[in-house]
C-alpha cells in the first residue's frame, strides 16, 4: 500500500487544542453508513487509540501519530488522505487524492 497522510497546521492545531490530543494516536478507518467523494454507503471514521495494532501507514505531526491499521486499510486502497481544518464548521475535513495505486 502506497497511500499517505498528511496532516495541514490548522488540522494538527485543532487536534491538539480541541480534542486534547498531545502526544496521543488518532486511527482513521472505514465505517458503513455515510457517504464520501470516493465511498458510497460508507464514511471516514476516526477515533483516539494510542496503541496502534498493525498499522499500514502512520503520520507524525506536532506530538500526534495519525494512522490507519491493515484490518481498514481496503477503505483507503487507492488514495492518498489529507486531513485539513474547515472553519465553517470548525472542525477536521478529508481530501482524498488519488494516488495511482489502482492504475494498470
Amino acid at each position: 500500500m502506497k497511500m499517505k497522510i498528511t496532516v495541514t497546521d490548522k488540522a494538527s492545531e485543532w487536534f491538539r487544542n480541541e480534542m486534547g490530543m498531545t502526544g496521543r494516536g488518532i486511527r482513521f478507518f472505514g465505517k458503513v453508513y455515510g457517504k464520501t467523494p470516493v465511498h458510497e454507503g460508507f464514511s471516514l471514521g476516526m477515533t483516539p487509540d494510542d496503541h496502534p495494532r498493525d498499522p499500514v501507514v502512520t503520520e507524525k505531526k506536532d506530538d500526534v501519530t495519525y494512522y490507519i491499521t491493515e484490518g481498514d486499510q481496503w477503505f483507503f486502497v487507492g488514495y492518498d488522505l489529507t486531513i485539513d481544518y474547515d472553519p465553517v464548521t470548525d472542525g477536521p475535513t478529508y481530501i482524498y487524492q488519488d494516488n495511482g495505486e489502482l492504475d494498470h
